[in-house]
């Protein structure tokens, strides 16, 4: 089911305008999903890995991460939204035969992508400064929460580079390099973090005492890691889309570095309404950690660790949805509009029933994962009650998740903000304002649970009940 030729087979017969089986349509929604689906559950583990060590260390340093998690997650959005609006293009391109065409736009986008993220990088620097006493946090974790944002906004412009590299992959039906790299990723992270993190010590194995040097920078030390791996695991990414993808490399490409206005008009009414939603989910996600902020420490490590437990759920569903932006954009690209449909209509299936289960797992099993989470008692019992509501919500959070990764394909970026913008800020903000306030953070979890679920149902009325494909060409 997962072997690489047959998946590029059944890609190429999409180009040909050859007929799909429904078996072959389900092969390839399976085979394209679960290799992304792996690569973002290694994402999770990462992030585990990172939240589990910093716990280590007590509540203050992981509240100081927790408190600029949300920061993070919007400059990583429009980061992410810069590179969307190239790769689209790319699967269309891939999916139209037109190989020259998506190699010329994956060379333009390299510079033209630096140049964005590096203004990006300055600001995220600059507000990184600011942002604990905005955010109205104790001063005593002021520093740790500077530090961590601050070194994230150094490594943002390589962060750009790996979204960029990895979108591009994915989009021409590679989905296997990103999982690999996300592997890779995550082991790199837990030596890096092993070293950077903790003081030197004495560690005992098989009851033999070894003495292993530690750089004691605690919450520094975290961000300082996973900043290593990624640059890592770029420059590898980069020499597979180089040297080895028929749809990438550029040897034979010549020609100016920077897109060209076409391009560049076509990325920008792709890329600015993804960027819009994402920055509107992500200040909302600043907004409630505002408003989480002021109930003290437990509060907002318990919001931190909760929205960890929560990804397990929920990063798979945007494994799919990548699956979905490619499957899609192929389709399109080939002029295919029936199949974009049968694909769109068996993966939004996919992602509902894999976030469903999952989501029956985390309820029983939250109390376990948030022990190993951390050691503080008062934490754990407050993040067990609160991600229990929010599973209830999760197949509809599925069905936006996958739904956006299907209009991305479609290069409807535009919807997607409106929904987004509607459901975050006048449901989920609105009511976490007036009940944080009396019912603490289950009042905030309880708003963006009522939120999810409101804007999983419109996701679902945009795919089924409007002509979502009215905007492209084809059958």
């Amino acid at each position: 089911m997962f072997n690489r030729g047959k998946n590029d087979a059944l890609l190429a017969s999409i180009r040909e305008g050859k007929t799909l089986s429904q078996a072959d349509k389900i092969n390839l929604v399976i085979s394209l999903s679960v290799p992304s689906i792996l690569a973002q559950i290694t994402n999770v583990l990462m992030f585990y890995i990172d939240t589990a060590m910093v716990g280590a260390l007590g509540a203050k340093e992981s509240a100081a991460v927790g408190l600029v998690q949300a920061p993070t997650w919007l400059y990583s959005g429009i980061t992410t939204a810069t590179a969307l609006g190239f790769s689209v293009q790319v699967a269309h391109a891939v999916g139209a035969g037109k190989l020259d065409r998506s190699r010329r736009i994956f060379k333009g986008s390299i510079l033209t992508s630096l140049l964005i993220s590096f203004l990006i990088a300055g600001i995220c620097y600059a507000w990184a400064h600011v942002a604990p006493s905005w955010l109205q946090a104790q001063p005593e974790i002021w520093k740790d929460a500077i530090d961590y944002l601050g070194l994230y906004a150094i490594f943002l412009p390589i962060r750009q580079l790996n979204y960029l590299v990895n979108g591009m992959l994915q989009c021409a039906g590679d989905m296997k390099t990103p999982s690999k790299m996300a592997v890779l990723m995550c082991i790199l992270d837990i030596i890096f973090n092993f070293i950077l993190i903790f003081p030197s010590r004495l560690i005992s194995i098989f009851g033999i005492e070894i003495w292993v040097y530690g750089a004691n920078l605690g919450v520094f030390g975290a961000q300082l890691g996973t900043s290593l791996a990624v640059c890592v695991c770029t420059v590898i990414s980069f020499k597979v889309a180089l040297t080895k993808s028929k749809e990438l490399h550029i040897k034979e490409i010549r020609g100016n570095w920077f897109a060209s206005k076409e391009v560049l008009s076509s990325a920008w009414k792709i890329g600015m309404p993804n960027a819009l939603a994402q920055s509107v989910l992500c200040m909302g996600q600043i907004a409630s950690t505002k408003i989480i902020a002021p109930l003290g420490t437990v509060a907002i490590a318990a919001h931190s660790f909760g929205n960890t437990v929560e990804s397990i759920c929920y990063m798979p569903g945007y494994g799919i949805a990548a699956a979905a932006t490619t499957l899609i954009g192929q389709a399109i690209g080939a002029s295919k509009k029936d199949l974009a449909k049968d694909f769109a209509n068996i993966i939004t299936l996919l992602g509902m029933c894999v976030m469903g289960i999952l989501a029956i797992f985390l309820f029983f099993a939250s109390p376990m994962i948030f022990a190993i989470l951390t050691p503080d008692v008062e934490v754990q019992k407050l993040g067990v009650s609160v991600i229990r509501v929010v599973m209830l919500a999760e197949p509809l959070f599925a069905a936006s998740i996958v739904i956006t990764g299907v209009l991305r394909g479609a290069g409807d970026t535009v919807v997607p903000f409106i929904l987004n913008l509607l459901s975050l800020w006048g449901i989920r903000i609105t009511l976490a304002f007036f009940l944080a306030p009396t019912m603490g953070l289950m009042g905030a979890w309880l708003a963006m649970t009522i939120d999810i679920a409101i804007r999983g149902v419109l996701y679902l009325i945009r795919l089924y009940k409007t002509n979502w494909l009215s905007g492209v060409g084809g059958q």
